[in-house]
């Protein structure tokens, strides 16, 4: 009885249009294309003269402090919170900063500073060092920082392509807008994947999101209080999960959800999502899956063993490129602005 029951379930959230329901962790868990997804939310307090916190930085484990003490982390920085330069090879990493600022610097020789609604898209293929830190800026007032970085896969044949690097401006990132039959307002953030006719910037060139077939999109998603609005059908076979960071609870398909829950959906039919008495906001991951081994080790990401080793001794001889900074936790004049130098 006991099995038929499971089954009747299981069943039941298929028909439902939900395939799994879990809580958030650090990071978050994600399917194939996509490996790993980290959400940051620090509230910095005021900057120093080094763009560091002007607060004390006794008892933190400085170079690996991940606790949230205070309402933020310095991360691996141990003056500016953040990530000092460190490689990757085969897969993209996709920074949205909602909040805040990123200070990036990377082997290749470019630079710049972003935040407060861009995006940064870098295709890591053969190799790369980058540094990305948060640099205070404001000195009077709290520096809040609030970011996705997702970690996107490359298939074999893009894993040794030249890495490339590429802003996409607040300004000419889309929005989606949809009124339900209440007058409530649903708006969503298209980095990836257009929705009816309202279509992304194009990604790099060697990324996987660049073919068609992929069918990868990136949505971040903000629903006014009671609001409703369907997920639009994708292709069969496509992996989809909704995150679910903000707000109070959702119904998605017959499933009551509270915040800070990941939810897979299937992506071949519309799904209707449902918001609770508050604003929510989510992130939607989708994408058609690789299917091919996955080999990692830290900051590498292959296909086998072999390679992983290949790259731990390519990044020894080489340092991919060297590091054409003055600092590993390299950050930008205080008065720099937004900017990328693409070298």
């Amino acid at each position: 009885m006991d099995d038929i029951f499971i089954n009747k379930y299981i069943y039941l959230m298929k028909e439902d249009g939900v395939l799994n329901i879990q809580p958030l962790g650090f990071p978050w868990k994600t399917h194939d294309p996509f490996l790993t997804c980290v959400y940051h939310k620090d509230d910095y307090p005021a900057g120093n003269d080094q763009m560091g916190p002007a607060a004390s930085l006794e008892g933190r484990n400085l170079g690996q402090d991940f606790t949230l003490k205070d309402g933020w982390r310095m991360y691996h920085g141990k003056s500016v919170p953040g990530f000092p330069a460190h490689p990757h090879r085969g897969f993209e990493t996709v920074t949205i900063v909602l909040k805040g600022l990123v200070d990036h610097s990377d082997s290749l020789g470019c630079s710049g500073r972003y935040g407060n609604g861009d995006v940064q898209w870098l295709t890591t293929g053969k190799g790369v060092q980058h540094s990305e830190m948060f640099p205070l800026v404001n000195q009077d007032t709290p520096n809040h920082l609030e970011l996705f970085q997702i970690w996107l896969n490359l298939p074999a044949a893009k894993k040794f392509a030249t890495p490339h690097f590429l802003m996409l401006w607040a300004d000419t990132i889309p929005r989606y807008t949809f009124k339900d039959h209440q007058g409530k307002i649903t708006q969503v953030l298209i980095i990836a994947g257009k929705i009816e006719e309202v279509q992304p910037p194009s990604p790099p060139p060697e990324s996987y999101a660049s073919d068609p077939q992929s069918e990868v999109a990136i949505w971040n998603v903000e629903m006014e209080a009671d609001a409703q609005w369907s997920l639009p059908a994708a292709l069969m076979g496509v992996n989809r999960s909704l995150y679910f960071y903000e707000g109070l609870n959702i119904i998605i398909g017959n499933q009551n959800v509270a915040v800070n829950h990941g939810v897979d959906v299937q992506a071949d039919r519309k799904v209707l999502i449902k918001n609770g008495p508050q604003k929510s906001r989510m992130l939607l991951l989708q994408g058609n899956p690789i299917k091919e081994p996955v080999a990692q080790y830290g900051p590498f990401v292959m296909n086998t063993h072999q390679q992983i080793q290949e790259a731990m001794e390519d990044y020894q001889k080489t340092e991919f490129g060297g590091w054409p900074w003055p600092r590993h936790d390299q950050v930008h004049a205080r008065q720099a602005g937004k900017f990328a130098d693409y070298k």
